[in-house]
């Protein structure tokens, strides 16, 4: 696993935000996936078919526990 530089050696990712936990789950419906900094981020779901990128999972048409936003 290789992880994405910009240049000048700065990280492509920013910050990775949990928000799902042990104690409390977050459920969504395909229609309150967040978009994240404008769709320059993403969210990570973990549905019925699989984790799944936001994307994926709009396109897919389903919801399900959100994990995680990276940016």
């Amino acid at each position: 696993m290789v992880l994405k530089y910009a240049q000048g050696g700065q990280p492509v990712i920013r910050e990775m935000r949990r928000v799902s936990t042990p104690g409390l789950r977050k459920y969504v419906a395909v229609a309150e996936i967040p978009r994240v900094r404008n769709g320059l981020g993403m969210a990570i779901l973990s549905t019925s078919q699989g984790v799944m990128s936001d994307r994926q999972a709009r396109q897919a048409r389903t919801g399900g526990e959100l994990l995680a936003l990276v940016w």
